[in-house]
């Protein structure tokens, strides 16, 4: 699955987090550059989902790329820039981690039976 994400200086961990569920980050548009959100006029061919990080965007700039997006059929996240907030909207419309346990860096205690 193929994602445009839109706001945001910088990915962090979120391309990480995305991997793990099995999305590609396809094309990433920073928040502050104003110049580049108006060039867009649609979305790039093979995007299958929009990511839009509100707390690094206008009103004026979501509601174009959700209607860019409606226009295509293509699902829509709005989520702060935050990797919980990122996991939330992805399992929202339905998405869950592949293999979460196997690539994380973190050595839980197995649960007892």
């Amino acid at each position: 699955m193929n994602a445009m994400l839109v706001g945001a200086d910088t990915l962090g961990n979120i391309p990480h987090v995305l991997q793990s569920f099995g999305i590609t980050v396809q094309k990433h548009i920073s928040g502050r550059n104003s110049a580049h959100q108006r060039k867009v006029d649609r979305l790039p061919a093979g995007t299958d989902l929009l990511i839009l990080f509100t707390d690094f965007l206008g009103h004026n700039v979501m509601k174009h790329f959700r209607e860019l997006a409606n226009s295509g059929d293509i699902h829509v996240i709005a989520c702060r820039r935050s990797v919980c907030a990122l996991k939330q909207g992805l399992e929202k419309v339905g998405l869950q981690e592949q293999n979460a346990c196997a690539d994380c860096q973190h050595r839980c205690p197995r649960p007892s039976r």
